[in-house]
């Protein structure tokens, strides 16, 4: 019998208890083997733990911002109606009983379906929906899954609600109750193979979480939930799980393996730690990678402490890949022990969608569908994003006019109204478009990927000077008499498009022949040359107000004014309000590249 998720959350906010399923697991995989000499009788085990992660609300291979089927440059597919088809054939071929399935985290957030069931049909209503992505994993029969940091960004009552609704625990070691300290959810999941006439396997699954959650979502996070770092969580339970009798340790990790942190040394903290842990806590056979959006078949980390090797792997995003951990596991000594571990990717692309899931879902998707295709406006021309990387683009002055327009009107009345406001805006995709003729949500939903809120920080015009130059850092330095590849013009030093940022209502140019902090010449305001000194309220998103991407001075600002409102939605209600997009009313050129003062472009 399924263990009754709600009974259980109830006891585990309170104590931090771990998922444990004892009941019997069924045919195994157990098998006999001769050595040669004619000694006894080795007896073995195969496991199949079988991984997604950053799923983004991806149920079908559907694209809701082109309303059409999901297509890319690589011949990708994706969603869990692709996954549920990859899952089953590996059952089949495995043995059901002998396989668990996991995911890394980032679920509830990422596209137009996330989004209607967290604020147009919301799950947290009375009598709400069951949340889709909790339906099709429920079906699919996950075993647990890890927290993802955009799992917090509808507010901790939205991810209470799904995490009702599922059959599977949330797994968060390292989310932890701010007052208490103890976990706010199951740290862990063990669950036990049965073998015929030896002792069952134990298989813990230890979840971890992002600490990047206490900047990204501040909002919510703050005084109620704290995140402290991976490695050390790790270190704490995996002795624990052992000591508990697990044989077989694996760690969902919602952090890459890279290292690295995007927010500097706002935390103490690593972000991308996963291959951190696998080095410096000792116990650990898997670990299932995920946060980091990139395909990781295999990586193989020796742990420093006892030589032996952990394997890592992580799928590609969106439900495009699947991982497959292969565990050989032989009895010896009276105990099960890991012989060898071996990881797989199985692509999405290679089979069709489950005809139980589209079943399942067919009536959410239809209602997502219509939503996204509502006409809110009409546009005077076609603006779109695929040169707004390096040129100064109207689509992304759209932006910056909405923000002002709301950080202006929230100001009205207060002491800092009087203040001049400039805003910061993304260039977040590069296949944005918004037609000539009839604007829809889809449209607009496409511009802005991200459910950002908006915030009103205070910033002196010197502060505003050393956040631009280091948001120039974005493009590689050129020099003035070579020739200019726009393709390989930006991302310097892998900084991705949602780093760079355009600020409204200043002129300024980016000499990209100069080396990084040197870059910003011609800064001024008004038409004078900008004062260091002048005050300026910057309308900027929750994610950079709260230090996500690490630029300076913003996340450390006076905060003025915040709301909850997505900025997507801000923009369809400006353009509804107004009822037709022309860019005589929003685009202005503020910034140009040059070389040695001469422009690129």
């Amino acid at each position: 019998m399924p263990l009754n998720r709600r009974k259980f959350l109830k006891r585990s906010a309170v104590t931090g208890a771990g998922v444990a399923l004892t009941g019997a697991v069924g045919a195994p995989a157990a098998r006999a083997a001769v050595a040669e000499g004619g000694r006894k009788h080795v007896k073995r085990y195969a496991l199949t733990v079988l991984g997604t992660t950053d799923l983004h609300g991806h149920v079908f291979n559907w694209d809701y911002f082109k309303n059409a089927e999901y297509s890319d440059a690589a011949g990708n597919a994706m969603g869990l109606a692709r996954i549920s088809t990859l899952v089953a054939q590996i059952r089949k071929e495995k043995g059901r009983r002998n396989t668990l399935l996991l995911d890394a985290g980032d679920t509830i957030q990422g596209t137009p379906l996330t989004y209607y069931y967290a604020k147009v049909d919301p799950i947290t209503a009375k009598g709400g929906p069951v949340h889709p992505m909790a339906q099709a994993m429920n079906a699919i029969g996950y075993d647990a899954v890890a927290l993802g940091n955009h799992e917090f960004n509808y507010g901790i009552e939205t991810l209470r609600k799904f995490e009702s609704q599922c059959d599977f625990p949330l797994l968060g070691a390292n989310a932890l109750d701010a007052k208490t300290l103890k976990p706010a959810f199951p740290p862990y999941f063990m669950k036990r193979f049965h073998v015929p006439g030896l002792p069952p396997v134990k298989v813990a699954v230890l979840g971890l979480t992002n600490p990047g959650i206490a900047i990204w979502d501040k909002a919510y996070v703050q005084g109620k939930l704290t995140f402290p770092g991976l490695e050390e969580q790790a270190a704490k339970w995996v002795p624990k799980l052992r000591s508990m009798g697990a044989d077989v340790v694996v760690v969902s990790a919602h952090s890459g393996s890279s290292g690295t942190s995007s927010y500097g040394d706002q935390l103490p903290y690593v972000e991308n730690s996963a291959a951190l842990v696998a080095q410096q806590v000792p116990g650990i056979d898997a670990i299932l990678v995920g946060h980091a959006h990139v395909e990781i078949p295999e990586l193989k980390v020796t742990n420093a402490k006892s030589g032996k090797t952990v394997v890592l792997s992580e799928p590609l995003c969106y439900a495009e890949r699947l991982s497959v951990f292969d565990f050989e596991l032989v009895f010896e000594k009276g105990r099960w022990q890991v012989e060898s571990v071996a990881a797989s990717l199985r692509d999405s692309k290679s089979v069709a969608d489950d005809p139980e899931i589209t079943k399942l879902l067919k009536d959410e998707h239809a209602a997502v569908v219509k939503y996204v295709n509502q006409v809110v406006g009409t546009a005077t021309e076609t603006l779109t994003t695929v040169e707004a990387r390096y040129k100064d683009a109207p689509i992304i002055d759209l932006i910056t006019k909405v923000q002002e327009d709301v950080v202006r009107a929230a100001l009205a009345g207060t002491e800092y109204a009087s203040l001049p406001v400039i805003a910061q805006a993304s260039p977040f995709s590069r296949t944005s478009q918004i037609p000539a003729g009839q604007v829809t949500i889809r449209d607009l939903s496409g511009l802005y990927v991200y459910d950002n809120t908006l915030v009103a920080k205070l910033l002196t015009g010197a502060q505003v000077r050393a956040y631009l130059e280091y948001s120039a850092e974005y493009f590689v330095q050129t020099a003035a008499g070579a020739v200019v590849d726009p393709e390989k013009l930006t991302n310097a030093n892998n900084r991705p498009d949602y780093n760079y940022d355009y600020v409204s209502g200043l002129r300024y140019d980016i000499d990209v022949a100069q080396a990084a902090g040197a870059r910003i010449k011609n800064l001024t305001f008004n038409g004078a040359a900008l004062d260091d000194a002048q005050q300026f309220v910057l309308a900027v998103n929750n994610y950079r107000a709260n230090g996500g991407g690490a630029f300076p001075y913003v996340a450390s600002a006076k905060e003025l004014w915040s709301e909850s409102t997505e900025i997507r939605t801000r923009i369809a209600e400006w353009v509804t309000a107004k009822g037709s997009l022309d860019p005589k009313e929003f685009a202005s050129v503020d910034w140009k590249l040059t070389r040695d003062g001469t422009p690129v472009f």
